[in-house]
C-alpha cells in the first residue's frame, strides 16, 4: 500500500541498515559512538545512559529515503534533577542545538538524536536496544487501515495554512506572519501529538505531518518565522522618519460583506505570490543538482501568456 509521499508498506526492513531482523554491526558501533561521544560533552557525573535505542520508521517496514535514524539516550531524569520539565527541557535545547550543528548520515539516512526518560512511553512499534542488541519491540509488516481521504483533506488544510503565513511573509506584513506562523508550528506539533498518542504511528495526524515534512512545508514554516521576525528586529535607513509614517498612518475597517472586485483582487494576487513556491514544490523540490539533459533548474517565474494574477 502507498499513499504518494505519505505512507510506503515495504517488504522488508532497510537492507542496509538490517541483516535480516538483526542491525548491521559496524551501524551498530557508529551509533554507540556518537550516543556516547553527545553524552560525554555533556559533563555529567550523576546519570548515565542507561540504554540507546534505534526507533521510527528505519526500525520498521514503513521506511522511505526520507526517514531519518532516531537514536534515542534512555536516562533517569530523576538522577539530576526533582524538576522532571526542567531536566526535559534542558534535553531537548541540547539535542536541538546538536541537530542542527551535525549532519551525519549512514548510507543517506540522517542521525538525529533524542533523550527520553526512561518512565516515558513510546508510540513506535519497531524499538530496537542497540546497547543490548535486541528487540524491545519488534516490528510487524502489517497493511494499515488508512483513511486516505481524511490524510488528503488534513493535507490540503494544513497546506493552505502554511501559505497564507507564507502570504504574509511576501506582502510585507512580518508581525502577522510571525504571530501566526508561531501559533501554526504548535498547532501542527500538538496535532501530531495527539494522533500517535491515540492511535500510533499510522494515525492520520502523523502522516500529515510526515507528509509536511517529507514535501518541504514544516521548513517554510520555520524559515517564514525566522524571516519574519528577522525582518521585524531589522533596522535600516531612516527608522525614526519611517517609524513616525507608520504610527501616523490611518487604519482601515475591513470591509463587511461581500464585494466581488475586492476579493477577486486579493484572490488573483495571491494566486500570483503562490506560483512560484507551488512551481518549486511540484518541479524542484529537494537539493538534487540539475543534469543531462536538463542543465538548469525550471524559471519559477509565470510565463507571459499566463492567465491575469
Amino acid at each position: 500500500m502507498e499513499i504518494k509521499g505519505v505512507l510506503k508498506i515495504n517488504d522488508t526492513l532497510e537492507p542496509k541498515i538490517w541483516r535480516g531482523n538483526a542491525l548491521n554491526s559496524s551501524i551498530r558501533k557508529r551509533l554507540i559512538t556518537i550516543a556516547e561521544d553527545f553524552f560525554n560533552d555533556l559533563g555529567f557525573e550523576e546519570a548515565e545512559i542507561e540504554d540507546i535505542t534505534f526507533t521510527g520508521s528505519l526500525a520498521n517496514y514503513n521506511w522511505t529515503k526520507y526517514s531519518d535514524i532516531d537514536l534515542h539516550l534512555i536516562m533517569d531524569f530523576s538522577k539530576i534533577d526533582e524538576n522532571f520539565d526542567l531536566v526535559r527541557e534542558f534535553f531537548s535545547a541540547k539535542t536541538s542545538n546538536w541537530n542542527k550543528l551535525h549532519n551525519i548520515t549512514v548510507f543517506g539516512y540522517e542521525v538525529e538524536i533524542y533523550v527520553q526518560d526512561k518512565s516515558e512511553e513510546h508510540h513506535s512499534t519497531g524499538v530496537f536496544s542497540i546497547k543490548n542488541d535486541n528487540w524491545l519491540t519488534k516490528p510487524t509488516r502489517i497493511e494499515p487501515d488508512v483513511d486516505e481521504k481524511t490524510v488528503r483533506d488534513k493535507i490540503s488544510s494544513y497546506v493552505d495554512m502554511i501559505d497564507r503565513a507564507e502570504d504574509h511573509l511576501e506582502e510585507k506584513n512580518y508581525k502577522e506572519a510571525y504571530d501566526y506562523s508561531v501559533k501554526l508550528a504548535k498547532k501542527i506539533k500538538k496535532f501530531r501529538q495527539s494522533g500517535l498518542e491515540e492511535a500510533g504511528e499510522y494515525s492520520h495526524e502523523n502522516l500529515t505531518f510526515k507528509y509536511l515534512r517529507n514535501n518541504g512545508l514544516i521548513k517554510s514554516l520555520f524559515d517564514v518565522r525566522n524571516n519574519s521576525y528577522d525582518k521585524m528586529m531589522s533596522i535600516e535607513g531612516d527608522f525614526d522618519k519611517k517609524f513616525k509614517i507608520f504610527v501616523g498612518s490611518p487604519s482601515f475597517d475591513e470591509q463587511k460583506g461581500f464585494n466581488r472586485l475586492n476579493e477577486l483582487e486579493k484572490f488573483q494576487r495571491k494566486l500570483k505570490n503562490r506560483h512560484s513556491r507551488m512551481k518549486k514544490r511540484i518541479t524542484a523540490q529537494g537539493l538534487q543538482f540539475a543534469g543531462s539533459p536538463f542543465t538548469k533548474k525550471p524559471s519559477y517565474k509565470r510565463g507571459k501568456s499566463a492567465p491575469p494574477g
